[in-house]
């Protein structure tokens, strides 16, 4: 296992995002008011390569991890932006199948597409800002000592499949890596009883140093997880928190849901963490 109470070296990534740090930042969304804003760029080189999709599964994966920002902080996607930069050598029909997967997997989740940018480049870039609406945001921060800690789903998957495809190799077309799970009834349903949560993009270790990070805790490990599954990037299941208490009631949903939930860890006052940096491929 891959575990570390000591500071982490240094990630150009999070050193980015302090330099800017206010209140708004820290979440999967920043909630401005009575909206919810998030932004996520997926990008040719560090997400995706174009001869391992099709112009229409990057499209529809382009906006359903943008959503997923969305569906963690339990908000309702109302509109977004899309900024593309399209390389000059894409051809006309590969556009089309570009924005039907844009377009056909907002609908899916009624959020309008409002505007945008476009941009001629050497690579084919998609950056996509969501808006959203909440009553009640799940946050990051709210975590309490003594809970649970759980992810949704099974990891592992993706990290796998990009392997294969990395060899040359293909994939099922309902891998994860082309089409993430997002558990937007599950977190509407479990709300209620969960004290924080967030979506795995950058891998379960990554994550859960993020979750201890903002909440300054650390944890004690309930259940191992190797590190093939751990450093498993953009699966986007969901990692949650909740009081022992509430245990039962949310395992109960996720059954009902044929949804696995794996407890995996308690929150404790320790400094704990995983040995990882943020990574892309």
């Amino acid at each position: 296992m891959c575990y570390n109470s000591t500071m982490r070296a240094t990630d150009k990534e999070n050193y980015f995002i302090n330099r800017i740090s206010n209140s708004y930042i820290g979440d999967d969304a920043a909630v401005v008011g009575e909206y919810i804003y998030s932004s996520d760029a997926f990008c040719e080189g560090s997400h995706f390569l174009r001869e391992w999709m099709t112009p229409y599964q990057i499209g529809r994966k382009a906006m359903l991890v943008n959503i997923s920002d969305a569906v963690a902080m339990n908000a309702k996607p109302l509109y977004c932006l899309i900024s593309v930069s399209i390389p000059r050598d894409m051809e006309q029909n590969d556009i089309d199948q570009l924005v039907d997967g844009l377009k056909d997997t907002s609908m899916e989740f009624d959020c309008k597409i409002v505007g945008g940018d476009t941009v001629g480049s050497d690579r084919l870039n998609i950056s996509i800002t969501v808006i959203s609406k909440s009553s009640n945001p799940l946050y990051r921060k709210g975590l309490k000592e003594g809970d649970l800690l759980a992810y949704t789903g099974e990891l592992g998957e993706s990290k796998r499949d990009l392997e294969l495809l990395q060899s040359g190799l293909k994939i099922s077309m309902d891998s994860k890596f082309y089409e993430p799970r997002l558990r937007v009834d599950f977190i509407t349903r479990t709300r209620e009883y969960l004290n924080a949560g967030m979506d795995i993009s950058d891998g379960l270790f990554c994550d859960t140093n993020k979750l201890l990070d903002i909440n300054g805790y650390g944890l004690e490990i309930l259940k191992n997880i190797d590190d093939y599954m751990g450093f498993s990037g953009e699966e986007y299941e969901m990692l949650i928190s909740f009081n022992k208490n509430n245990k039962n009631r949310v395992e109960e949903i996720a059954e009902e849901m044929n949804i696995k939930l794996n407890i995996f860890a308690k929150v404790s006052k320790n400094s704990f963490r995983f040995n990882c940096l943020s990574h892309h491929f």
